[in-house]
């Protein structure tokens, strides 16, 4: 996934991070990366209906992160693309692994 825009804006806690992510449900290509209006791109197999693509993007960056689908958690946008995420964990590491992700071109 590659994308154009701002640079991703990712807010370091002690609980881990903050960000802004698109998801785009009923993806050709899943995967995690690249950017769309500042936010990292989460592409998703799952349809738009009853949660499924929140869960399924909830797990996608789980994987990429190597956390705990529990670990990432929608705080605001659950029902349209832009959504804001926290993930809990080791902040730094984090934030470098997603400014790793939000530069990949696949």
């Amino acid at each position: 996934m590659t994308g154009g825009g701002k640079a991703l804006d990712i807010q370091v806690s002690e609980r881990g991070v903050t960000l802004w992510i698109h998801v785009t449900p009923r993806a050709r290509r899943p995967g995690v990366g690249g950017l769309h209006d500042g936010a990292l791109r989460v592409g998703v197999v799952a349809p738009p209906a009853e949660g499924r693509a929140n869960l399924e993007c909830r797990r996608a960056l789980a994987r990429a992160l190597g956390v705990s689908p529990g670990a990432v958690e929608i705080e605001a946008g659950a029902r349209g693309r832009r959504k804001r995420v926290s993930v809990a964990g080791p902040g730094r590491e984090l934030a470098a692994r997603l400014s790793e992700l939000a530069e990949a071109k696949e």
